[in-house]
C-alpha cells in the first residue's frame, strides 16, 4: 500500500481547512447562481460583466478570468503553488523580462446552461467557468458572497 499523497496536519489546521471546506460547499440560492445578463467585452478588452438574478452585478478582469481558470491542469498548478484562483503566476526574476500578450478570448461560447467558456490568446481552452464558481468568486467590494 502506497502513502504517497498522505500529508499529516495540526489539529489547529484541520479545523481551518474543514472550515474552509464548509464555505466552499454552503448552498447558494438559485437566483445568486443563474445570470439574467452576461457581457463579455471582448471588443473593449476589460473582462466579463454578469448581472444575476438576484440584483447583483460581478465583474472580472479577463487576466483574473485566465489566473483562475478552472481546468484540472490550472487547479493542480494552483494548488502545487499555492495560488488561489485569480492569482498570477510568480514571474522568474530575469534581466531581461519577455513580453507577455495581455489575457484575451479569442471566444467565448456557452456550456449548456450552466457555465461559459473561452478559448484564450494563449491557446489555452479547456476551462469551463460554472456560474456557481465565478458567483462564488466574485470580485465587488460589497459582496455578501466573499471569494474563496
Amino acid at each position: 500500500m502506497s502513502h504517497e499523497g498522505i500529508r499529516f496536519i495540526s489539529e489547529e489546521e484541520a479545523r481551518k481547512l474543514q472550515q474552509e471546506t464548509a464555505e466552499k460547499n454552503r448552498d447558494l440560492a438559485r437566483e445568486a447562481t443563474e445570470p439574467a445578463r452576461v457581457r463579455v467585452q471582448k471588443t473593449a478588452g476589460t473582462g466579463l460583466e454578469i448581472d444575476w438574478k438576484d440584483g447583483h452585478q460581478s465583474k472580472w478582469s479577463f487576466s483574473w478570468l485566465r489566473d483562475a481558470c478552472p481546468c484540472a491542469t490550472c487547479h493542480e498548478e494552483r494548488g502545487a503553488t499555492g495560488r488561489k484562483p485569480g492569482e498570477p503566476k510568480p514571474q522568474p526574476a530575469t534581466l531581461l523580462q519577455m513580453y507577455k500578450a495581455p489575457a484575451r478570448p479569442e471566444s467565448a461560447a456557452p456550456v449548456g446552461r450552466y457555465a461559459i467558456s473561452f478559448r484564450w490568446n494563449d491557446g489555452h481552452q479547456s476551462g469551463i467557468y460554472s456560474w456557481d464558481y465565478l458567483r462564488r468568486h466574485c470580485q465587488c467590494e460589497a459582496c455578501p458572497i466573499r471569494p474563496l
